[in-house]
């Protein structure tokens, strides 16, 4: 059973950095496109980074150039490095270890993890 682990939350004031870790067994993720998602209270889950198979990247408009998406296929690892974190990137963040095309943008299949609390707050 495939099995997903996001790590590395926590709690930072406005301006600081935090790096998060996923990590996923019994699967090879090598080929997949993922992920990183956030979910704020009362908000709907959202899609803020990618990283391709080939090692491409896209980023919501509201984390680029603050948060920087990358990947170990040898360790079927994900990261997220975020920078200059503000209270609106107060979340939930999931990984998805394979993520679909549907032709209008990007679709999570894969299993999701519990998640881990991020909290920018001074």
């Amino acid at each position: 059973q495939v099995q997903v682990v996001e790590s590395g939350g926590g709690l930072v004031q406005p301006g600081g950095s935090l790096r998060l870790s996923c990590v996923v067994s019994s699967a090879d993720v090598s080929r997949n496109a993922m992920g990183w998602y956030r979910q704020a209270p009362g908000k709907q889950r959202e899609l803020v980074a990618i990283v391709t198979s080939t090692g491409l990247t896209t980023y919501v408009d509201s984390v680029k150039d603050r948060f920087t998406i990358s990947r170990d296929n040898a360790k079927n690892a994900m990261f997220l490095q975020m920078n200059s974190l503000k209270g609106d990137d107060t979340a939930v963040y999931y990984c998805n270890t394979n993520l679909a095309w549907i032709g209008s943008g990007w679709s999570p299949a894969g299993s999701w993890g519990q998640g881990t609390q991020v909290t920018v707050s001074s």
